[in-house]
C-alpha cells in the first residue's frame, strides 16, 4: 500500500488525540529527560498511537521513534534498510505545554534506502484562526499538499530574505550569524517545531497559517534526525538544495546514523538553491 492511504488513516486519528490532550493540558503529565528537554503524557501516547498504525500498515519495517528510541532491529548490519519510519509525536513539546502558542506537530517520515521520500505533517492549530493544517509530502508524486490541496512552493514567490538559523538555548550564536546579517538577512534563531521552519522554507504558507513568514534558508548544527528528516522531504519535493555545512548532500542518510542510539545530522542547510551556496560561500 502507498502511504497516502496511512496518511488518510493517521492524519485524522492525530488530529483528534492532539486536541484531545490540548483540551486538558492542566491534566497532562510532565518529565525532564536526561538532557532537560521535555516529555508529556502526550508525546508518549501519541507515538505509541503512530508506532501501532505503522506496525499494522508496515510489518516488519524500520522504526525510529523520538522517545521509544530506534525499533529498527539491524543495529549492526553493514547496509541500511529498505524502508525505516521516523516518528517525532509532537514536534515543539514547548509550544504544545503554552495554550497561546501555535508552533507544534506530530510528524511521520518514511525513508527508502536512506531517502526521505513521503512525510505526514499535522499541526492541529497553525492555520488561520488556529484551523488544522495537515500537510504531506510525496517524493513519488514530486508533490507537496497542504489540507489535501496543492502547496505552493516557496520558489514560486520572490526571496524573502529571511533565515531561521536555528540553535538551543544556552548556544552562542555561530559565526556565520553575523555574516548573515551583514549580507542582509533576518534572522530568526530560536524556535519550538524545527519541522514548522522547515515546512516554511520549502512551502509559502502565508496565505493559510496565522504567521506568514516564508524562510529562504534553514540552518541547523546537530540536529536529531526526527526534526529534520520530514523537512528535508518537504525541500526535496519543492526543489530545494539541502546539504552539510561542507557542502555535501545531506541525504541518503547512512547506516551509521540510522543505527545510532540518538542519531544526529552533524549539520543541516537547507533552501533555495542560490541562497544555499551563498551560505556556503559565507560560512567558509
Amino acid at each position: 500500500m502507498e502511504p497516502a492511504q496511512l496518511w488518510d488513516e493517521l492524519g485524522p486519528a492525530l488530529l483528534k488525540a492532539l486536541d484531545s490532550y490540548r483540551a486538558g493540558l492542566a491534566d497532562v503529565g510532565i518529565l525532564r529527560k536526561p538532557d532537560l528537554s521535555v516529555v508529556t503524557d502526550a508525546d508518549l501516547a501519541i507515538e505509541a498511537l503512530i508506532v501501532e498504525r505503522i506496525s499494522g500498515f508496515d510489518p516488519g519495517a524500520g522504526i525510529i521513534a523520538e522517545e521509544s528510541g530506534n525499533r529498527a532491529g539491524w543495529a549492526g548490519h553493514d547496509e541500511v534498510p529498505e524502508r525505516v519510519w521516523v516518528v517525532d509525536p509532537i514536534d515543539g513539546t514547548a509550544a504544545f505545554l503554552q495554550p497561546e502558542e501555535v508552533d507544534f506537530c506530530s510528524v511521520v517520515c518514511l525513508l527508502e534506502r536512506g531517502e526521505p521520500v513521503d512525510a505526514l505533517v499535522v499541526a492541529p492549530e497553525l492555520g488561520v484562526g488556529r484551523q488544522p493544517l495537515v500537510l504531506t509530502a510525496s517524493g513519488a508524486a514530486g508533490t507537496a499538499t497542504v489540507n489535501g490541496r496543492p502547496a505552493r512552493p516557496s520558489l514560486d514567490r520572490p526571496p524573502t530574505w529571511r533565515v531561521s538559523a536555528t540553535r538551543s538555548a544556552g548556544i552562542e550564536p555561530a559565526p556565520f550569524e553575523p555574516m548573515l546579517a551583514d549580507a542582509g538577512y533576518e534572522l530568526r534563531t530560536r524556535t519550538t517545531s524545527q519541522t514548522i521552519d522547515m515546512i516554511r522554507t520549502a512551502v509559502d504558507l502565508s496565505d493559510v497559517a496565522a504567521d506568514p513568514r516564508c524562510y529562504d534558508l534553514f540552518v541547523r548544527a546537530r540536529q536529531k534526525i526526527w526534526d529534520g528528516v520530514a523537512g528535508l522531504c518537504f525541500g526535496a519535493v519543492t526543489g530545494l538544495a539541502s546539504a552539510d555545512r561542507a557542502g555535501r548532500r545531506r541525504t541518503p542518510l547512512g547506516v551509521e546514523l540510522l543505527t545510532h542510539p540518538e542519531p544526529r545530522f552533524d549539520s543541516v542547510v537547507m533552501g533555495r538553491p542560490e541562497t544555499v551556496d551563498r551560505f556556503l560561500r559565507l560560512s567558509r
